[in-house]
């Protein structure tokens, strides 16, 4: 791939990530532009979360490990990367790397080639791409700078991504607590019970249907509403 492709590519990645998408959109297809710029046999994309490296994306599926995985800073190839900031490549025999961490869940973990660059944000880690081959692979100085100009690229919308699941976890989970906040209060009322009474018996219901709270305190509600619509009219 000459400078021109290079290039292009790069803004064409930019193009794409423009959209707001939710997180694992935008990871996986970051590990579709990596795998079809650098080619390889397998790409996985790990994003720093809580402390440690977590498994978010992957070439092949992987839906018992991905979202699953995670690697402590410092731990395999992976965690020397994402602690020191710096790619590594290694052509052959990279299982056999002293830094090299198995995972029996991942076969990839039995090929030779080896290149991991770190994802950064403003000089602060995000995550870390690998890339791996089955058979013996020299990086190009070129394939190395390239992984890690989308590293420094991707780094922003990753982080971005990430930050927006964040929030709106803790707006679902605020919702939530409000709607049961006011199906707590309704039990109070109708039952003349207590305000742990109330919470033990939503639940109850959650655990006995299994289903989440917010949903037995939307039925309690919904179910006030038409009492109350009906007698009123």
């Amino acid at each position: 791939m000459n400078h021109a492709s290079d290039i292009e590519a790069l803004h064409a990645i930019g193009r794409q990530l423009a959209a707001s998408d939710p997180l694992h959109q935008v990871l996986d297809r970051v590990v579709e532009f990596v795998s079809a710029l650098v080619p390889c046999d397998s790409c996985f994309l790990y994003v720093l979360e809580g402390g440690v490296l977590k498994l978010r994306a992957s070439k092949h599926p992987h839906p018992d490990v991905v979202d699953r995985l995670t690697l402590k800073m410092g731990q395999g190839i992976t965690g020397w990367v994402a602690q020191h900031l710096e790619p590594v490549a290694v052509s052959r025999n990279a299982f056999s790397d002293a830094r090299f961490q198995v995972f029996n869940e991942l076969p990839e973990d039995r090929y030779e080639a080896f290149l991991s660059v770190p994802i950064t944000s403003r000089a602060k880690l995000v995550g870390v791409i690998n890339l791996q081959h089955r058979q013996p692979h020299e990086h190009t100085r070129q394939d190395i700078r390239l992984l890690s100009m989308i590293g420094l690229l991707v780094g922003a919308e990753i982080e971005l991504a990430r930050l927006e699941v964040e929030n709106s976890q803790l707006s679902e989970a605020l919702e939530a607590r409000k709607v049961v906040e006011r199906a707590k209060g309704i039990l109070q009322r109708t039952l003349r019970i207590s305000e742990e009474e109330a919470y033990l018996a939503i639940q109850r219901q959650s655990r006995q249907r299994r289903t989440s709270k917010k949903v037995i305190a939307e039925a309690i509600v919904l179910g006030d509403e038409l009492l109350r619509g009906r007698i009123g009219g």
